[in-house]
């Protein structure tokens, strides 16, 4: 199944700065939420963790587009399919 990330990018190529995105990942324990948060280009974003109530303040103060989960196909995973989050159930030696 592919899903239409939308294009944050002007017809002259240029980045559009006014655009913020978020991408729920998760949630932990206690009330928190994981998630994306990207400006300008949905592909490259950075992981974030706040409580519900940051969560939402931090939506509305920047206005963000909520874009669809991501689903992981069972198998599809690859050495380039990894999240920091990820680190919290691996061992390191």
């Amino acid at each position: 199944m592919h899903q239409s990330i939308p294009q944050a990018a002007g017809p002259s190529g240029a980045l559009d700065t006014t655009r913020r995105f978020v991408r729920v990942t998760g949630e932990r324990a206690q009330g928190f939420v994981e998630f994306d948060f990207a400006i300008g280009e949905p592909e490259l974003f950075i992981e974030l963790i706040l409580d519900h109530a940051a969560f939402d303040d931090f939506c509305r103060h920047n206005q963000v587009e909520i874009l669809p989960s991501p689903g992981r196909a069972a198998g599809a995973a690859d050495d380039w399919d990894w999240r920091l989050a990820d680190a919290t159930h691996t061992r390191f030696r």
